[in-house]
């Protein structure tokens, strides 16, 4: 009788003991993924310009600027590497401040 009395003790044992622990386990989990959604993702911030490129490399001889040349910096416009104002676009959505590269020549 005593064996029995010892099973159906182990029985209440693992009906107590199963419960708790996946409830432990799942929580642990969704602290987890709580903790870590908050972190922000990482994130291309070239979308679509050049990708066939290992780097996107543009270089200019300062000659051929003429008296003034903007260029992108938002990786957005359309005439990449020359800016398009799609940088306006870009910042009402994302609240980002990113503003063109503006090269002038100086007056002697």
């Amino acid at each position: 009788m005593s064996s029995s009395c010892s099973g159906l003790h182990m029985k209440a044992h693992f009906t107590t003991v199963v419960p708790v622990t996946l409830a432990a386990a799942l929580g642990s989990y969704l602290f987890y993924r709580y903790v870590c959604c908050k972190t922000p993702k990482k994130s291309w911030v070239n979308l679509d310009i050049k990708k066939d490129s290992v780097k996107v490399v543009d270089s200019f001889d300062i000659e051929d600027i003429g008296s003034k040349a903007v260029y992108c910096r938002c990786w957005r416009s359309k005439k990449f590497p020359y800016c398009d104002g799609a940088h306006s676009k870009h910042n009402d959505e994302t609240g980002d401040n990113v503003g063109p590269l503006i090269i002038k020549r100086k007056n002697v």
